[in-house]
């Protein structure tokens, strides 16, 4: 058993068991995808970053959300495309920066919508005190601490797994996750079971969070038709974000627990990466078309290229 240990330099995945054929067109609208989702991220991004009027902090904090999604994204896209061209193999140190790079770019959307429901809340429920609380420097220390907490947490939950003695080398996944290496361990890990458990309810308190402030907004604009169009304006698109990306992260939890030979394979690839395909297609089309200021932004930007591109 010990000398298992020493040879898993390398793990293999699973879940692409298709013809050439199929590899190759497969291959081509993923890549079509992942350009779909570059282009609507960084565009948001840079409309954001380029426009002065949009620095206040519900843009800030989308901007962000925009910018994880493509941190997130490119921990998975590229490898799967080569994947579709090659073997499916994964080095050692490539799984645990996978699994990093995936696992803290989960927890910071959470993060990161945490603040735009806190956001949220101060503008509509105390709008007299809002730019008192939400200043700059407040807000810069919010964003910071946005990106710290989930890149500590995961780097703790990846570090208590290096040195691991492991005693398989075949991860039943796409890509890599911690907890899929964890299962390939010859004994429990216990430090990495510790800090998963914090993390998970550390993370959790996020969610309830997030549920009772818009629960608590949505009581509150009930009782005034101003609030009820400010709550539909600005933060129905925070809402649906926050649905779509909690189902998506329930359903690979739900892979994870009960994936198996029982459901087809294509399934269990859907369930695994949902969260990878969806939100970060869908989050800045919901932001650009449903906040005013950025879809008048781009829509002016769109106007101006046409007017230059007739002289």
């Amino acid at each position: 058993m010990m000398d298992n240990v020493s040879v898993v330099t390398m793990f293999t995945l699973s879940g692409l068991h298709f013809t050439w054929e199929q590899r190759i067109a497969l291959f081509l609208l993923t890549l079509l995808w992942y350009l779909i989702i570059l282009l609507g991220n960084v565009a948001l991004t840079v409309v954001i970053i380029i426009d002065k009027n949009l620095h206040e902090p519900m843009y800030i904090f989308l901007c962000n959300l925009c910018i994880n999604a493509l941190y997130g994204t490119v921990g998975f896209y590229p490898k799967f495309l080569l994947d579709l061209l090659s073997s499916h193999v994964i080095s050692y140190a490539g799984c645990m920066l996978q699994g990093f790079v995936i696992h803290s770019s989960t927890c910071c959307d959470f993060s990161i919508l945490a603040l735009m429901a806190y956001d949220r809340y101060v503008a509509i429920c105390r709008p007299l005190v809002y730019h008192s609380i939400m200043t700059k420097q407040r807000v810069s220390v919010f964003v910071f601490f946005s990106w710290l907490l989930p890149l500590y947490c995961m780097f703790m939950n990846t570090a208590t797994l290096l040195g691991s003695k492991l005693c398989g080398s075949h991860i039943n996944k796409v890509y890599c996750v911690n907890w899929m290496v964890v299962s390939l361990a010859c004994s429990p890990v216990k430090a990495n079971t510790a800090v998963s458990y914090f993390n998970m309810l550390f993370y959790f308190g996020h969610f309830v969070f997030i549920i009772w402030s818009y629960m608590y907004l949505i009581r509150t604009c009930m009782s005034s038709k101003e609030k009820q169009g400010k709550f539909m304006q600005t933060c129905m698109p925070h809402l649906v974000s926050l649905i779509i990306f909690s189902i998506s992260v329930l359903l690979d939890l739900l892979y994870m627990r009960f994936g198996s030979a029982d459901l087809s394979q294509d399934l269990n690839n859907f369930m695994a990466i949902e969260f990878l395909l969806i939100p970060p297609v869908v989050n800045p089309f919901i932001y650009g078309l449903k906040l005013t200021k950025i879809r008048n932004k781009v829509l002016n930007l769109v106007y101006i290229k046409r007017t230059d591109a007739k002289f």
